[in-house]
């Protein structure tokens, strides 16, 4: 590993103790490093509208080793350093003047108002600018930030838990638990720092689902229902628990729901979008939330979908899925409930496939990741 791959990967570890709270800018680590290869100072975005990695970085290094100390050093970081003022001002300014004289990048920023702006204008006031440094890695890192900027839509990632015979329940619609505990802990996770989560409306009434961040510490996420005729019953906790201001109900045009008033004193909102027959469209759906789905009305990046097999089937039959994950629990129940339903597929060439894919164990179960969609 060279020395520049070392301190990307460690802006990057960096970067990823923003993820939950950053949304919807991107996840940056930043570290300064002097010419003895010792680290000056270190940073990472930790909270929407706060200093950027660079500010924390810098700010570090001048507190613990003086301001000289900067025009020797190399700035490590994992994203393109900004050349805007939104909520903070350009870190490429910040960059000019502690005449930093090396700053070494995995990834532009693919947001139209950076674009390559910031490495360019670093370059054209003689800072030596070194790019795609472990750049694949600092993509992952922040694919949910890439997709959205890319299309405007959140990063959808479809999970599910299924015994090996591909059921998520048995004959009696018992799921309780199909996957284990450490599996149940790693979802919390995701809950925790993705943006938001959807269920669809036979998932709500059949389980009542609470879908909150209680196995881990972490904010809770934004809770969408799908109840395209407003029939879901009005005492279900995504309507009634503490976090029902996190709640929006997803409901077709013209739907009145019992549960209505509650939900809006609560804080909660009702969201009314366009059926195509029987059906969401749920492509339209994806752009709305990726316009002001999140907290506050602000684009949501980011979508854990905890699905049912109607739901699953129509974002797959859709080309809406951007990762699946899906835990493989070594159980076997013979009939009950398949995770997906019939996709089209008549010949075993025509399945559908993963761009990316990989696996890991999880407790007693499998985990497979795999890219339907990669930006």
């Amino acid at each position: 590993m060279s020395a520049h791959e070392r301190w990307i990967r460690r802006c990057l570890e960096l970067a990823a103790r923003g993820a939950g709270h950053v949304s919807p800018n991107p996840l940056v680590g930043a570290v300064l490093v002097g010419p003895d290869d010792a680290v000056l100072g270190e940073g990472w975005h930790a909270r929407y509208g706060g200093p950027h990695a660079e500010v924390h970085a810098i700010a570090e290094a001048e507190r613990q080793h003086g301001a000289a100390a900067l025009c020797q050093a190399t700035l490590y970081v994992n994203l393109e350093p900004c050349s805007h003022t939104g909520k903070t001002p350009p870190c490429a300014d910040l960059i000019l003047e502690k005449k930093i004289h090396r700053v070494v990048v995995a990834m532009a920023d693919p947001f139209p108002a950076v674009a390559g702006k910031g490495l360019a204008r670093l370059h054209e006031h003689g800072v030596e600018v070194i790019t795609g440094v472990l750049e694949k890695e600092a993509r992952r890192l922040n694919e949910a930030f890439v997709q959205h900027v890319a299309t405007g839509r959140p990063l959808v990632t479809l999970k599910i838990a299924q015994t090996l015979d591909g059921q998520v329940a048995t004959s009696t619609g018992d799921a309780r638990w199909v996957s284990g505990e450490a599996a149940r802990h790693l979802t919390h996770r995701w809950r925790a720092e993705l943006d938001g989560i959807l269920v669809g409306r036979g998932t709500a009434r059949a389980d009542d689902p609470a879908l909150t961040v209680r196995l881990c510490e972490g904010r809770q996420p934004v809770r969408f229902v799908l109840d395209r005729a407003g029939t879901l019953p009005s005492t279900l906790q995504l309507f009634t628990d503490a976090f029902a201001d996190h709640t929006t109900a997803v409901v077709g045009e013209g739907a009145t729901p019992v549960y209505e008033d509650g939900l809006r004193a609560a804080g909660g909102r009702l969201l009314h979008m366009p059926v195509a027959g029987d059906h969401f469209d749920l492509a339209a759906l994806l752009d709305r939330l990726g316009r002001d789905g999140g907290r506050g009305g602000l684009p949501l990046q980011s979508l854990l979908v905890e699905a049912g097999p109607g739901l699953a089937t129509a974002l797959f039959r859709h080309g809406l899925v951007d990762r699946f994950f899906a835990f493989i629990a070594p159980k076997l129940v013979g009939a009950g409930t398949p995770s997906v339903s019939s996709l089209g597929v008549a010949r075993m060439a025509d399945a559908l496939t993963f761009s990316e894919h990989c696996w890991e164990a999880v407790g007693d179960d499998l985990l497979f990741r795999g890219y339907r969609n990669l930006i």
